[in-house]
């Protein structure tokens, strides 16, 4: 099952961790006949661009990336084959569908069976250990590739495959309820302009906290309770404690890729509060109290993107119109300038580059 495949495409790809990414004109296409069972060929329509994807074309996380790699992880496409030997296929020919940061997983191990899909053993990662979005025809699974709703425009469903999805999970999982407190340093970013608009649809109030006009102005259009610029605030901890009645928040999604967006989390959680460690900061580690982690009964909760399930429901919140990403549309020869203003913070919401 296929349509008509050229054997070249364009993609951006690192030839070495560290090295600049570049536009390379005629990299191979897998022909359908080369695709192995479970594997579907995807005409990419468009790709998100993550931190994740900075973190991989520099290598400074601490598992490296494959190289030369072709990065990204926020894909949408249309499957033009499908592996020839594919049994009980979730997906077919001309469907749409979505490329996550988990690629494939062998849905066998103890991780896989307890839901736990993202820790999996034997783990494919999209743009990190197999090659990813930043092309224009990318080799996915279907088993693992998320159907994308026929009413989600496909440069929205881009970011929440990873973005939202990474987010919607957190949140899902700390615990809170409606009309608790939650903090989310980051706001203004591609992942924290996400969590508040998933926070306020379940019914969480929200503290948003970055810096600049620019991103403030974007928290509070999307709904933000309160707003808290760091770049001006004296005393961050004071701020959120004045919020919340002197209590202090329920749960704190740390979205920021920055350690300072940890440090004083457990100064302002409440009793029994939540820390969702979302952002990966490349080396930085978790400085906190342990006397007030235990005194106040805190619980430290990394949260790694999600399952396919958790897929499902964030494309589905983002489908009814309960979410929608704030982003920039470009094109994949501009992977290279999005990088740079990403390293410097410029960048408000989440970039979106068309693939053809």
């Amino acid at each position: 099952m296929s349509q008509d495949i050229p054997r070249t495409q364009k993609v951006a790809i690192v030839e070495t961790s560290g090295s600049k990414v570049h536009i390379k004109d005629a990299h191979p296409v897998k022909s359908a006949s080369e695709l192995a069972a479970d594997e579907c060929l995807i005409k990419m329509i468009c790709t998100g661009v993550c931190h994740t994807d900075l973190h991989a074309a520099l290598g400074d996380w601490p598992v490296k990336p494959m190289t030369p790699l072709i990065g990204g992880h926020e894909g949408v496409g249309v499957i033009v084959a499908i592996g020839e030997n594919t049994a009980r296929s979730p997906v077919k020919v001309g469907q749409r569908v979505g490329i996550k940061w988990i690629a494939d997983v062998c849905r066998d191990c103890e991780q896989c069976r307890k839901g736990y899909e993202q820790t999996c053993e034997h783990v494919k990662l999209s743009g990190y250990t197999v090659d990813g979005t930043f092309s224009q025809y990318c080799v996915s699974y279907v088993h693992t590739v998320t159907p994308i709703p026929d009413d989600l425009d496909s440069f929205e469903a881009a970011s929440i495959l990873c973005a939202g999805l990474t987010v919607y999970r957190a949140l899902k999982y700390s615990e809170t309820s409606p009309g608790d407190w939650v903090v989310i340093p980051g706001a203004g970013g591609g992942l924290g302009h996400l969590a508040i608009q998933y926070a306020k649809y379940m019914g969480r109030r929200v503290i948003a906290i970055d810096g600049g006009e620019e991103k403030r102005k974007l928290c509070a259009e999307l709904g933000a309770d309160y707003w808290i610029d760091y770049t001006e605030s004296k005393d961050i901890v004071g701020d959120i404690k004045k919020a919340t009645d002197g209590k202090g928040a329920h749960a704190s999604i740390v979205t920021t890729a920055s350690s300072s967006g940890y440090s004083q989390a457990i100064e302002y959680l409440r009793e029994n509060g939540r820390l969702m460690a979302v952002g990966l900061p490349g080396k930085a580690t978790l400085d906190a109290s342990i006397f007030f982690t235990v005194f106040k009964s805190i619980t430290i909760h990394g949260s790694y993107v999600g399952n396919r399930q958790d897929a499902i429901e964030a494309v589905d919140i983002a489908a009814s119109g309960g979410v929608k990403c704030h982003y920039q549309k470009l094109h994949l020869t501009d992977i290279a300038k999005v990088f740079e203003d990403m390293t410097t913070g410029k960048i408000a919401g989440r970039i979106v580059l068309d693939c053809n």
